[in-house]
């Protein structure tokens, strides 16, 4: 009987708990730092200026204790700029910003000044250069710009969001 009791009233207090948090609000402020990697690697060369570019975040985060982004939540982007290395040196350029996300509950939580810009190395000097005594040399390219899965990427919360738990 004595363990049922404790049984009974640890159902009890646990579900009291999820209830206490339900109707609660907490505010992510503008400014909130949160952080994500892209889902896959990103190639200057694969990618069209436009296209939806996913990212996961890697940290919870959490206000008054509470996480409201939880690990995992996957947030949208789109690349700004993609030129893919080419002859004569010319190096590759990437450009991608993180737009946005949404919460479990629906609310979009938007994201401001997460541009990240990614450029090759030129080469045009080695190829122009080169070029004079060799022809052929012309055609060595300039370096890909790629954004790697494992870049570390801050992206900052555009406006205050009021999520209902």
């Amino acid at each position: 009987m004595k363990s049922h009791f404790s049984l009974v009233l640890i159902i009890v207090l646990f579900v009291g708990k999820t209830f206490a948090q339900d109707g609660k609000q907490v505010t992510i402020k503008a400014g909130t730092i949160v952080h994500m990697n892209p889902v896959r690697t990103i190639k200057a060369a694969d990618v069209t200026e436009g296209q939806t570019i996913d990212f996961q975040v890697i940290q919870d985060v959490n206000v008054d204790n509470v996480c409201v982004i939880p690990r995992g939540t996957i947030a949208k982007g789109r690349v700004l700029q993609a030129k893919k290395s080419s002859i004569a040196g010319t190096k590759g350029k990437l450009g991608v910003s993180v737009d946005y996300l949404y919460l479990s509950n629906g609310e979009m939580v938007p994201f401001i000044n997460t541009d990240i810009w990614i450029q090759g190395i030129n080469r045009t000097p080695l190829a122009v250069i080169t070029s004079l005594f060799i022809w052929p040399c012309i055609f060595i390219p300039g370096t890909k710009a790629v954004l790697h899965s494992n870049y570390w990427v801050q992206a900052t919360v555009a406006s205050n969001i009021v999520v209902t738990l």
